[in-house]
């Protein structure tokens, strides 16, 4: 097969993989065709070419696919059930059964109440859960 068809088959497979949510499996299969094509472009056999491109693309996905899973799960943050227990403060005032705005960590969210009792504007109120993006307070 042609080196330039290696380097056409690599980049779709990267783009693809930019298009999909996070498999990260035709990224592997990317970077193989495209190591593959310098051994299209050296002039080795199609079998040698094709055997190649399938051992260093399940090689990659079993070798290097959890560590690099590993590091976007920590770059991710904290997740939002974490900000129970955290105090926002109430941009407006929120009834009973009504919906708000309130800050936390300098972030403008959704805000209900989760008790009966309505809550001013400016009040300091504890994250009781969170639904979404919507959190659930209570006074403080």
């Amino acid at each position: 097969m042609a080196w330039w068809l290696w380097i056409l088959i690599g980049l779709a497979l990267l783009v693809f993989e930019m298009l999909t949510p996070g498999g990260l499996f035709a990224l592997f299969f990317g970077a193989g065709a495209i190591a593959t094509s310098l051994l299209a472009a050296l002039g080795a056999p199609a079998i040698v070419q094709w055997i190649a491109f399938t051992v260093l693309s399940i090689g990659l996905v079993l070798t290097v696919r959890k560590p690099i899973q590993e590091w976007l799960a920590r770059r991710a943050g904290p997740p939002v059930q974490e900000l129970v227990g955290e105090v926002a403060t109430l941009l407006e005032d929120v009834g009973a059964g009504e919906e708000g705005r309130a800050e936390l960590r300098g972030t403008p969210w959704t805000a209900r109440v989760s008790s009966g009792i309505p809550l001013r504007a400016g009040q300091r109120c504890k994250v009781e859960r969170v639904e979404g993006l919507t959190l659930w307070l209570r006074a403080e």
